[in-house]
C-alpha cells in the first residue's frame, strides 16, 4: 500500500542567498544571480509562499516554521537535508557538507512541531560523524522506498557509504549504492545529491540513468527498480540540469500528486508527461530563484511527515 502523508514541515526563508560553501560541490548554484541579495530573498520567499499555496489547495497540512536572524542560515529553506520522518515516530538528524548549513539543526523546529501535537519517540543522531569528515544529507542523499525498504544513494563528498549502511540498519532499509555524474566544464563530477538525479514514486521512477557511467551499477538500480514493479521514466542530462529529477511524489485520501519546478516541467517532452500523469496529477510552480541560486528545488524544499 501507498504511504500516505500525514503533513509537511517547510521552512520559510529568512537569510536565502547564494551559499559558497555549498558551491563547492553543488554544480546547479549560479553565482550571478547573488549581485543583489535583497531582490534574491524577496523573490525567494514569493517563490516557497506559491509551493506553499498549491500544497494546501491539494489538501496537504503544511507546518511552516519562519526562519529567522538567530543564525545565519541561506539554505534553511532545504530541511530534508537535516532531518527526516518515519513512522513509529522516529526521526533521524544527519551530518552536514557545509559548516553554516549544519546551524539549520534547530531544537525549536522540533519543538514547533510538538506544539501542533506531533510526537516523536525516538531520535536518531549522526550527527557526530562531522568530527570524522563524514556526511549523509537526509533524503537529498537518499531516496527512500519507504514502502519496499529501500535506499538509493549516489556516492558523493556529501554522501557516505559507512553512514548509509548505518541508517540502513537502523531504519531497516536495504541500500542500493551507485556513483552518479553530471558534465560539469569538460569533466564529469560526481553529482552532489541523489535527489536531483532521481524521483521515486509508488509506482514509477523518473531517472536519469545516463548519468551512471557505470555500466554494471546502471543495471544495478534498473533490475532493483524493475523488481518492485516501478515504471522507469527516463530523463537526459539536460533535463536532469534543469531539475526534471527532483520532484516529489505525496499522497493523501484524493491521490497522488507529483509537485515539481515550472523549469523542470517545461522540460518535459510530451510522452513524458503522459506516462507521469497515468499515475499522479502534476503540480508546478516556480521556483528559479531558488534553484539557480541554492542549486535545489521543489522537493528539498519539502520534508513530509508519516507518524
Amino acid at each position: 500500500m501507498a504511504k500516505f502523508v500525514n503533513s509537511i514541515l517547510m521552512i520559510r526563508p529568512f537569510n536565502f542567498r547564494f551559499n559558497s560553501e555549498t558551491a563547492k560541490n553543488n554544480y546547479f548554484q549560479k553565482q550571478s544571480i547573488s549581485a543583489v541579495e535583497e531582490n534574491v530573498l524577496k523573490k525567494s520567499i514569493n517563490e516557497f509562499d506559491q509551493l506553499v499555496i498549491k500544497l494546501k489547495s491539494c489538501g496537504f497540512n503544511v507546518h511552516i516554521f519562519q526562519d529567522d536572524h538567530k543564525n545565519d542560515t541561506p539554505d534553511s529553506v532545504f530541511p530534508n537535508n537535516w532531518i527526516t520522518f518515519h513512522e513509529n515516530k522516529k526521526i533521524a538528524i544527519y551530518p552536514m557538507f557545509a559548516k553554516n548549513r549544519r546551524m539549520e539543526r534547530d531544537e525549536r523546529v522540533i519543538k514547533f512541531l510538538e506544539a501542533k501535537n506531533l510526537v516523536f519517540e525516538s531520535v536518531y543522531d549522526y550527527t557526530s560523524a562531522e568530527n570524522d569528515g563524514l556526511y549523509l544529507e537526509g533524503t537529498g542523499s537518499m531516496v527512500l522506498d519507504r514502502y519496499n525498504k529501500k535506499a538509493y544513494c549516489s556516492l558523493s563528498e556529501r554522501t557516505n557509504e559507512n553512514l548509509i549502511i548505518e541508517f540502513c540498519n537502523d531504519f531497516n532499509y536495504m541500500p542500493i549504492v551507485f556513483n552518479s555524474f553530471q558534465t560539469s566544464g569538460k569533466k564529469r563530477k560526481p553529482i552532489y545529491h541523489t535527489n536531483v538525479m532521481m524521483c521515486l514514486a509508488h509506482k514509477y521512477c523518473v531517472i536519469c540513468l545516463s548519468s551512471i557511467d557505470c555500466k554494471k551499477q546502471k543495471e544495478l538500480v534498473r533490475q532493483s527498480l524493475i523488481y518492485d514493479n516501478k515504471e522507469i521514466i527516463e530523463i537526459s542530462e539536460a533535463q536532469l540540469n534543469l531539475f526534471a529529477g527532483n520532484m516529489i511524489e505525496l499522497i493523501n485520501n484524493s491521490g497522488s500528486f507529483l509537485f515539481m519546478s515550472q523549469s523542470a516541467y517545461t522540460s518535459l517532452t510530451e510522452n513524458q508527461i503522459h506516462k507521469i500523469s497515468k499515475y499522479s496529477k502534476i503540480i508546478y510552480t516556480s521556483v528559479s530563484t531558488i534553484e539557480n541560486c541554492g542549486g535545489g528545488s521543489v522537493r528539498c524544499m519539502i520534508a513530509e511527515i508519516f507518524n
